[in-house]
């Protein structure tokens, strides 16, 4: 692996229902936003680097590492790139409680504890995910992201069910857990606060198109 290498590259396409996805990225930072309306493509922007969507053509390298390689025939799995990945619909597994769903990739009791404390779901742990609310699966589902030891996050929108106050208190959270543990990470989200909050670079996608937003705006 090439210790020079950018931390994300990414090179695809994929036709969508309302626009033809042909996008670049190419980024050393540690903490990306993507924004644009909807329908633009964000969303599955993020299931092709997470290697849920496998109709798009074209290249994904995470910090040198080939992780799709449409010419070459290469494309590594979900499980083998290490990605946490906090989809809108949350995916939380229905028959597991808040502390079965926050400890899935074997995390300690310890550490799914002091996560549950963190995001404020302690009080949750023996509940099924039907008995949460929106905001409190999207508190789940971030926490067991995080408890996975993930190379790189990626969140789409994993903040929309919260309150503002709330939303604001978590996302501090969430991104100052990310800095202290290295995690890297791509947000997807309509909230300018949010990317404002979590992301030192900005790129806006619409249209199928994905721009980097110039410093200092």
């Amino acid at each position: 692996m090439d210790g020079n290498a950018n931390l994300l590259e990414a090179s695809v396409r994929l036709p969508l229902d309302a626009v033809e996805l042909d996008v670049s990225i190419d980024t050393v930072s540690t903490a990306v936003a993507i924004v644009g309306p909807s329908g633009a493509g964000k969303s599955t922007l993020l299931r092709i680097l997470a290697g849920v969507e496998r109709r798009a053509q074209g290249t994904v390298r995470f910090r040198g590492e080939t992780w799709q390689d449409s010419e070459k025939g290469v494309w590594m799995p979900p499980w083998k790139r290490g990605v946490g990945w906090v989809p809108q619909d949350e995916l939380l597994f229905p028959h597991l409680s808040v502390s079965e769903n926050l400890g899935y990739a074997g995390a300690s009791d310890a550490a799914i504890d002091e996560m549950a404390r963190l995001l404020s779901v302690d009080h949750l742990s023996s509940r099924r995910p039907r008995y949460l609310s929106g905001g409190e699966r999207q508190r789940v589902a971030l926490g067991r992201a995080l408890l996975a030891s993930p190379r790189i996050l990626l969140l789409d929108e994993p903040f929309s069910a919260l309150d503002r106050v709330l939303r604001r208190e978590v996302v501090e959270k969430v991104s100052s857990l990310a800095r202290d543990r290295s995690i890297p990470l791509v947000l997807v989200s309509h909230d300018e606060t949010d990317a404002e909050l979590m992301a030192d670079e900005r790129w806006i996608l619409n249209g199928g198109v994905l721009t980097k937003e110039a410093a200092g705006r």
